[in-house]
């Protein structure tokens, strides 16, 4: 079932549009809000948004979505390895289409992220990890601020 709003952006894989595929293959079942989120965020496109600037790209578009359930789908996707978290201070967080290894510049003025590839950045040493524990993933956000004149 193609969306009337993302029919020329779906192909078909076996009867399946790209983004149906995608949702099965991550383990979710492909409900009309998580493919209307998917059209707007699995396009290949890189792009940082959070639960309320997602709401309201999607009101924009014409249709009704709760921020509670954009919230939630963004965490699902999350999960399913399709979105990354990008934590910037206390819950404020901010998702990213591109799952791949990087890092990123944060201004705090504009709540922008900026990537920053990983081959980029060089840490020399990392201190000693608690007994019992491993390294999941080092994720480095650096503040940015506009220079002043």
């Amino acid at each position: 079932m193609a969306m009337k709003t993302a029919s020329k952006q779906f192909r078909q894989l076996d009867g399946e549009t790209n983004f149906t595929a995608q949702l099965r293959q991550a383990g979710l079942r492909p409900t009309r809000q998580r493919l209307a989120i998917a059209q707007l965020l699995l396009d290949g496109r890189h792009r940082h948004v959070t639960a309320d600037s997602l709401a309201r790209e999607i009101q924009n578009t014409g249709m009704h979505m709760a921020v509670g359930t954009v919230y939630n789908t963004l965490n699902q996707f999350t999960d399913a390895g399709l979105l990354r978290r990008v934590t910037l201070h206390n819950e404020n967080s901010m998702f990213d289409t591109n799952t791949q290894n990087h890092h990123h510049f944060y201004d705090d003025e504009t709540n922008q992220l900026y990537d920053v590839p990983a081959e980029e950045i060089m840490l020399a040493t990392l201190p000693e990890v608690p007994s019992g524990y491993d390294i999941q993933d080092v994720d480095i956000v650096i503040h940015i601020t506009p220079k002043t004149q």
